[in-house]
């Protein structure tokens, strides 16, 4: 079964949907992990204490202003590589399946990755942050990076 193949009890789109979107990538993330080897989440990229480091294209550079070593960071990337037509997944780690919006899962109609990281080193000059771990392949497209704030991000309980 190749990465992409679908399983027994996954479902895929069945009509022809036009994809819309005009989103400018800003950079691109640097990580030692290709398809093969890419861990399925940042926990798993943790324990594999492998930092990466996100590259911010010339022009949005100035946009880095503020952000120091020991800052979290909400990255969100474009998983270029992810099908995106699964509506209805059967994950390995799950007894049955479950619809693509439970899931973090790479393979959705937008393939938007969202990573909460740890700021190691920043060359502004360079446009150059050094993360603690991602969970995305060498080259993945960056499209955005937020503050992580922890009081307007965590759910009330």
């Amino acid at each position: 079964m190749s990465r992409f193949d679908i399983r027994d009890g996954e479902t895929r789109l069945e009509t022809d949907i036009v994809f819309h979107a005009q989103i400018t990538f800003i950079g691109h993330i640097e990580s030692p992990w290709s398809l093969e080897n890419c861990p399925k989440n940042l926990r798993q990229a943790r324990e594999r204490e492998a930092s990466a480091r996100v590259h911010v294209a010339t022009a949005f550079r100035p946009a880095l202003e503020g952000i120091a070593q020991g800052d979290d960071l909400v990255l969100l990337y474009w998983m270029s590589h992810a099908p995106r037509d699964l509506l209805r997944q059967v994950p390995r780690h799950r007894n049955g399946g479950t619809g693509t919006f439970n899931l973090r899962s790479p393979a959705r109609p937008n393939p938007i990755g969202m990573g909460v990281v740890k700021v190691l080193a920043i060359d502004l000059a360079a446009g150059v942050i050094e993360i603690d771990a991602i969970d995305a392949v060498d080259g993945t497209p960056l499209v955005d990076i937020k503050p992580h704030i922890p009081v307007a991000d965590t759910p009330p309980t």
